[in-house]
């Protein structure tokens, strides 16, 4: 089993430090800012990922994106594909965001190349969900 030597720099302390070692080369730079860790044989193994992962963080850049809010699923795309069986699911990080309900129903406009769900109210009347009212003029293409 390998044991950290040292505490390794992070943030302002990590940067200040590689910037005064610029001279060397940067397996002796992580080494020298705590990225190492030495084997039950006495060897030493630079840990240049987790150097680099700190650098990165300490300047600010992101590595991974941020998680869901909820910690689950995936973010959406706005983007769907067609089954199999030709049905297209919208999902429900969509239908929550519009503050749909189950049993809302929809009146379906074909158009060239696009689809538009119009939103019937329970008294038969059409509420227009789409905001883009540019789309209109791709119908005369």
């Amino acid at each position: 089993m390998s044991e950290t030597a040292t505490a390794a720099l992070t943030g302002k302390a990590l940067l200040a430090k590689v910037k005064e070692l610029s001279s060397l080369p940067r397996r002796e730079r992580a080494k020298q800012c705590g990225y190492y860790t030495t084997t039950k044989g006495g060897q030493v193994r630079v840990n240049l990922t987790d150097f680099y992962d700190a650098l990165l963080s300490a300047r600010g850049i992101p590595l991974s994106p941020e998680a869901p809010k909820d910690g689950r699923g995936r973010e959406p795309t706005y983007r769907v594909s067609v089954h199999q069986n030709g049905q297209i699911v919208i999902g429900a990080t969509y239908t929550k965001a519009m503050g749909l309900e189950p049993g809302d129903e929809f009146e379906i406009k074909l158009g060239y190349k696009h689809i538009h769900l119009i939103q019937v109210d329970s008294d038969k009347k059409i509420l227009d969900i789409d905001s883009d009212e540019d789309d209109d003029e791709d119908d005369e293409e």
